[in-house]
């Protein structure tokens, strides 16, 4: 897996939420050997025992039950050691959700329906604020207070970890929200992670401007994730290819950025290939 990568060019990669245990020996001999390097890891790496599929959700910072907490601080310290180990300077996770209707999905229907500008649509979405807002405390709480608890591991070992944007509008943080949770945690080790696929659907729904909603994160922006969205929902597509204004991104990107490719993989290498061009050629 990691000799196709660095065939591809590469000398890093991250290991996703879907990498099994039974993999790990192998990776970490690769490593070692100086075939290739880990740029980052994503919550839960490797997965937990028994589970076969990518599963960033699987434990929740948000949940009500104390053992699914416990189970997301367990698992999310066993992702941190494994960066140690691996030499990965961050550690990038998901911070939960709301429990609420799932509205993501219906608001990505109407769009691509052409019903953004529509009455019902503005209302959908006033509806989907108000529920929000008068929800979220306790759920910010919970995520907080474990976070709280994983600052010291993070600091001892040098790793940062990584607050992922999101594209469901149920999940935190919310996007106005980003601004409270750096002033609550100053450690330079809690950072924003920026999934560019993630903040183009959420632009696409109407909830933000992409390029200012990143802008507004540049003073603790730590790395990308790069894939491109088919409007108004599909992502993980080839850049280029879609509706990220990749140039609109350029001046908050810097060289000390990690910048990770996150590709569908329908995609075909030569896709791959053209896509990681296209950043390039207006990134530098």
């Amino acid at each position: 897996m990691l000799r196709e990568i660095r065939d591809l060019g590469f000398e890093y990669a991250e290991l996703s939420h879907g990498t099994r245990i039974s993999l790990l020996p192998g990776i970490i001999e690769a490593v070692n050997a100086g075939e290739m390097k880990i740029s980052s890891l994503h919550n839960f790496c490797p997965l937990p025992i028994g589970v076969n599929h990518s599963a960033p959700n699987l434990y929740r910072f948000t949940a009500p039950k104390q053992f699914e907490r416990d189970n997301a601080f367990r698992y999310t310290r066993k992702t941190i050691e494994m960066a140690a180990r691996l030499k990965a300077p961050v550690v990038v996770l998901h911070y939960g959700s709301i429990d609420m209707k799932d509205y993501t999905d219906k608001l990505v229907e109407m769009v691509s329906r052409g019903e953004k500008e529509t009455p019902k649509y503005e209302k959908l979405c006033a509806e989907v604020m108000r529920k929000r807002e008068a929800a979220k405390e306790e759920y910010i709480e919970r995520a907080n207070e474990l976070l709280r608890r994983l600052v010291p591991e993070v600091e001892s070992l040098g790793i940062k970890l990584g607050i992922e944007n999101r594209e469901a509008v149920e999940e935190l943080p919310l996007e106005h929200d980003y601004h409270f949770l750096f002033k609550e945690f100053t450690s330079p080790n809690i950072v924003y992670w920026h999934d560019t696929g993630h903040a183009q659907i959420k632009e696409n729904l109407g909830f933000i401007h992409h390029a200012l909603h990143l802008e507004a994160q540049r003073d603790r922006l730590c790395g990308f994730h790069i894939h491109d969205v088919q409007f108004p929902g599909r992502d993980h597509c080839c850049p280029g290819t879609g509706t990220v204004d990749f140039a609109s991104l350029k001046p908050q990107v810097k060289p000390e950025h990690i910048k990770v490719f996150e590709f569908s993989p329908g995609l075909t290498v030569e896709e791959a290939k053209r896509g990681v061009e296209h950043v390039k050629n207006l990134w530098g």
